[in-house]
């Protein structure tokens, strides 16, 4: 390819032209939006727009002279891929959340001269550390407009996908009792007023769902609750006549979409206001009258929502039966059909894989792109096949498979990885090695409280006394039919906040990993939910009770790097896993499930 046209360096050029013309010498490109989502409506995802860059998190910046995107190793691959030839930069971080583009911004501009950012998809927290950097290095901010609009032709409109219900008994706690869970929480700050920008936040408390957003069952909207009726700020007609009859009736009146920051300035003198500034963008924050107290603190739903009740708890344990029945049909389709030595790739497992899932009771989509990557091309954590670059599943190695689905009764997220020919004693190593971290996280106890960060060694000490590592992190909170990733708990080696204290209810993802870049991957993904354990007098504990019902390939396993009460859990998991799944099949699937959780010997 002519590097000189790229798309990505004519979209930059195009860029710098309008950056220019407007008086800026830098644009800061966040994936964000105006409700600081994970995954983005095409309309807001500019940083991919614009650099060619598709992994779901990064950040773009661009100069006169320089442009660079900010990715962690997730990505590494892939952003060197599919950056050539743009004249964009990769600069590697190691997390998400790190701020080293700050550090750049503040070497590749000079004193006197503009950053520009959109405000209105810039978020708080992240605002404040980028008007700190611009201050130290001189620098001007302008969060006024979008500096991206006059450059991007053709830009997507918002998604117009019409708001549905959750009903019981999926939904098990009803709006007016989520609202006064609510309101009780602002009393706690002395706010009479809540503004709710996290889309997955308005989801569960209004039990309310939608499509605007790629494997996410959520819709755009704002949600500014008072002391006695909350205004629901959506897209007009994206909610039908009777639902919205029905939400008037327990407390919810509609508004347009665009009139949330008007209805913040017309707060009332005096008034209260409680946001939560890693969950609100700078210009909504800055909507909000002069008059008006604001208290900055974590909204109450997101703990709340985070902490499944006993009958949403349940009803996720049957979409694990749901969903292990399905992935049982397809790895013994799976099996059969390499033995009979047909062409499978990559995207042949997607396609496979989803359709066995879509005939499940209760399902309604995938819970993110599925990832199905063969030796070299499982070592990229978030790699997607696609008909243009995509592996035959043909020879010798690992085959890695990261997938989940949306039930209406919950949300799942799992990997495996599975023998294809003849594996050598690398291969098993390193799977035995990541199967080690998996359980050492899976069996642990801890009191109540634990701030989650602090669980992640235990995945990584297997690993770690091998001198190995992974660089994402170990677990995420899982959503109720919600996003699949999900906050305030995260098994990382994030720096622990109060907020990330581990609580009964809480479903999370055990996910250690170890790539070997050009060769393979391996990663071993259960969900497990956050139970009572025995306490004593050091007070209250908690345990995990795994969720995901599908077999761990003992083919696999290299038995002498595992311990017997290792070997002994991974037994009585598979037996579960039997015990839980077999009612639901028969035939090829039933038989393959039968040989998969045959008891691993000493």
């Amino acid at each position: 390819m002519d590097t000189r046209t790229s798309a990505a360096r004519l979209r930059i050029a195009r860029l710098r032209e309008t950056m220019a013309q407007s008086g800026l010498d830098g644009v800061l490109v966040p994936s964000s939006d105006p409700h600081i989502s994970e995954y983005l409506p095409a309309h807001w995802q500019g940083r991919e727009w614009f650099s060619g860059f598709t992994g779901s998190m990064g950040t773009l910046v661009v100069t006169a002279q320089d442009a660079a995107v900010f990715a962690d190793s997730r990505y590494w691959v892939q952003a060197e891929v599919e950056l050539e030839g743009s004249g964009i930069a990769l600069e590697k971080i190691q997390t998400g959340a790190a701020t080293n583009h700050l550090e750049w911004i503040a070497s590749h501009l000079q004193p006197g001269q503009t950053l520009g950012v959109d405000g209105q998809v810039l978020g708080l927290a992240a605002a404040q550390q980028l008007r700190a950097t611009c201050e130290r290095a001189g620098l001007t901010l302008r969060t006024g407009g979008d500096p991206l609009a006059a450059a991007w032709d053709d830009r997507p409109g918002l998604p117009a996908a019409a708001v549905y219900e959750h009903r019981a008994p999926h939904a098990a706690v009803g709006r007016p009792a989520k609202l006064a869970a609510v309101r009780a929480g602002m009393a706690a700050h002395g706010a009479g007023h809540h503004f709710v920008s996290t889309v997955d936040d308005i989801a569960w408390i209004t039990n309310l769902r939608g499509a605007d957003v790629a494997y996410n069952p959520v819709f755009l909207a704002h949600l500014l609750i008072g002391p006695a009726r909350a205004t629901l700020f959506v897209g007009t007609g994206k909610v039908d006549a009777a639902l919205t009859a029905t939400l008037a009736a327990e407390g919810i009146d509609l508004a347009d979409y665009d009139q949330a920051a008007a209805a913040l300035a017309a707060l009332p003198a005096g008034s209260t206001l409680l946001v939560d500034p890693r969950r609100v963008t700078l210009g909504l924050r800055e909507a909000v009258a002069a008059g008006v107290k604001v208290v900055e603190a974590t909204n109450p739903s997101t703990l709340a929502k985070g902490r499944k009740t006993p009958e949403e708890a349940a009803f996720i344990r049957e979409a694990m039966v749901q969903d292990g029945l399905a992935m049982c049909r397809f790895y013994a389709w799976f099996e059969a059909a390499m033995a009979r030595g047909e062409r499978i790739t990559e995207l042949t497992i997607d396609e496979k894989l989803s359709a066995e899932r879509a005939r499940q009771p209760g399902f309604v989509g995938l819970s993110f792109p599925t990832i199905a990557g063969f030796n070299a091309n499982g070592a990229m954590p978030h790699y997607r096949a696609t008909p243009e670059s995509h592996a035959v599943i043909e020879g010798n190695g690992l085959l890695l498979i990261d997938s989940g689905a949306q039930y209406l009764g919950g949300t799942t997220d799992i990997t495996r990885v599975w023998p294809v020919g003849q594996l050598s004693a690398e291969h098993k190593r390193d799977f035995t090695l990541v199967l080690k971290g998996t359980l050492g996280l899976s069996r642990a106890r801890f009191p109540l409280g634990t701030p989650s960060p602090m669980l992640d060694t235990l995945a990584r000490a297997p690993l770690w006394a091998e001198s190995l590592e992974y660089g994402h992190g170990t677990g995420h909170g899982v959503g109720y039919f919600l996003n699949v990733h999900e906050g305030p708990q995260s098994i990382s080696k994030a720096v622990p906040t109060a907020d990330m204290a581990m609580q009964p209810g809480m479903v999370t993802s055990v996910e250690p990993g170890l790539y070997r870049p050009g060769r393979w991957g391996v990663r071993i993904e259960n969900l497990v939910l956050n139970v009572e354990a025995p306490a004593s007098e050091f007070g209250p504990f908690l345990e995990f009770e795994t969720l995901t019902l599908c077999p761990i390939d003992t083919r696999c396993i290299d038995r002498a790097l595992l311990r017997d009460d290792e070997r002994v859990w991974l037994n009585q998991y598979h037996a579960m896993v039997r015990a839980r799944l077999a009612p639901g099949l028969d035939g090829e699937a039933l038989a393959w499930l039968m040989t998969r959780t045959e008891p691993l010997g000493a």
